[in-house]
């Protein structure tokens, strides 16, 4: 495997599809504003923009597998209103900072798909 199939297409087709869409939410509330604006020189703010968004299913990834190590298979219930704001806002995080978290998921990818790539060698 190169090292562009173990990074950044580590992730399973429908996991990076869904963290994308719902990625769209916010690239849509950033974007969006800037056409109404008439900024003559937006092409920069786009082009960052564009970047977070591909890069923030690499930080879901990130967020999601250090939630799941640090709760393990607690469940709780809490009112779904507070849910729902606090997944919005860990959600928006993770695309404003896309580009420092993703970085995270990616060495790890690499590095997992790196040891699953040399224990199948090693049973051959």
């Amino acid at each position: 495997m190169s090292f562009i199939q173990k990074t950044f297409g580590g992730l399973t087709t429908a996991y990076y599809i869904r963290q994308f869409l719902f990625g769209l939410i916010f690239y849509a509330i950033v974007v969006i504003p800037m056409f109404s604006m008439g900024k003559p020189n937006f092409l920069m703010e786009i082009l960052w923009c564009t970047v977070l968004q591909f890069l923030y299913p690499y930080a879901r990834f990130v967020y999601e597998s250090t939630v799941n190590y640090i709760m393990g298979n607690n469940v709780f219930f809490v009112n779904a209103i507070i849910v729902l704001v606090v997944k919005f806002v860990t959600m928006a995080a993770c695309w404003c900072f896309s580009w420092a978290i993703a970085p995270i998921g990616l060495a790890w990818l690499y590095w997992y798909h790196t040891k699953q790539e040399k224990m199948a060698d090693n049973n051959e």
